[in-house]
């Protein structure tokens, strides 16, 4: 039997919780972690990218903060694939440059965006589960990188020229599971499995193991996530039983073109397969989740033994 869940998972407490400044320390813990270097926040902002909206089900939320030192750090959840999300990431970040400069304003005075991506899917091809990109100018003779010049450097502040780019960083947490005493990766189990094991130390955790309990919310506030974790199972399996169906059908339509009676049977073979398949990665999901085992099955039609075994 799969053990009840006694935090709050992030994405819902980015939602709800982590926006109150009484919990900002979970937030800096996660920031100061994840850049590694001292993050404080000094206060939340608002942009079209980050509005909350009721009805978001599985789809993304997203919390943008403003640092001490004046620096934007936007963090998005997205729970659904999505194929074109590496364009996305880039026109949120440069969203945000020209939201937050007024006309007329020397460039000096853009701010620095990093931009935080925590993916439930797999995104791309790659077998890491955090990266990191930034902005470098090679010379295409000589591979050297482009300096700032001293004068720069006096005026920025910084001694690279990516320090004044956004910079990207896309967690892939889906299918991470492993406990470990290294702080990231204590902050990936917890993305992926909404879990604090007793010894967590790193940076946030032990102010999350307090205020992110599901216990510590009213009733009201507990049906509402309740109904949220339905909800996102929902959506999952449609969006997952969709696609499977869509892929197996395509391949079985091209391997018996011009045949009726091979096309139908492709046809129906696809979408049962592709309903099986989807059903178990929702499984898969819904365990990583802590969810019990009676609503996987309710929700998937998958049996107990069949859940257990994945």
């Amino acid at each position: 039997m799969t053990k009840e869940r006694t935090y709050i998972s992030f994405d819902w407490a980015l939602k709800r919780l982590l926006r109150d400044k009484a919990n900002f320390d979970v937030l800096e813990g996660f920031l100061s972690t994840l850049l590694n270097t001292t993050i404080k926040i000094q206060k939340l902002l608002e942009s079209e990218s980050n509005k909350d909206r009721d009805d978001a089900k599985m789809n993304r939320v997203d919390i943008l903060a403003e640092d001490k030192d004046g620096e934007l750090l936007l963090i998005e959840v997205q729970g659904e694939s999505e194929y074109a999300y590496f364009q996305r990431i880039l026109f949120g970040a440069s969203k945000l440059v020209t939201e937050y400069i007024d006309s007329g304003q020397n460039y000096s005075n853009v701010k620095k965006v990093y931009s935080i991506n925590i993916v439930y899917f797999d995104l791309g091809q790659g077998k890491d589960y955090v990266y990191h990109g930034k902005t470098e100018f090679r010379g295409i003779h000589n591979n050297e990188i482009l300096q700032l010049s001293t004068f720069q450097r006096q005026q920025f502040g910084v001694d690279e020229v990516y320090k004044l780019y956004p910079e990207y960083y896309i967690l892939k947490v889906n299918d991470f599971n492993r406990w470990s005493k290294v702080p990231l990766e204590q902050w990936i189990y917890f993305l992926s499995t909404s879990d604090i094991p007793e010894d967590a130390d790193a940076p946030g955790l032990k102010a999350a193991r307090e205020k992110l309990r599901l216990s510590k919310m009213t009733k009201e506030e507990q049906a509402a996530y309740r109904r949220y974790l339905d909800n996102r199972v929902i959506l999952a399996d449609q969006i997952f039983t969709a696609k499977g169906e869509g892929r197996l059908e395509g391949k079985a339509e091209g391997r018996a073109e011009g045949r009726a009676e091979g096309r139908a049977e492709g046809k129906a073979e696809g979408r049962a397969e592709g309903r099986a398949e989807g059903h178990e990665e929702d499984a898969r999901r819904m365990k990583a989740d802590n969810m019990p085992i009676e609503l996987i099955s309710k929700y998937t039609g998958l049996t107990v033994d069949e859940i257990e075994k994945l």
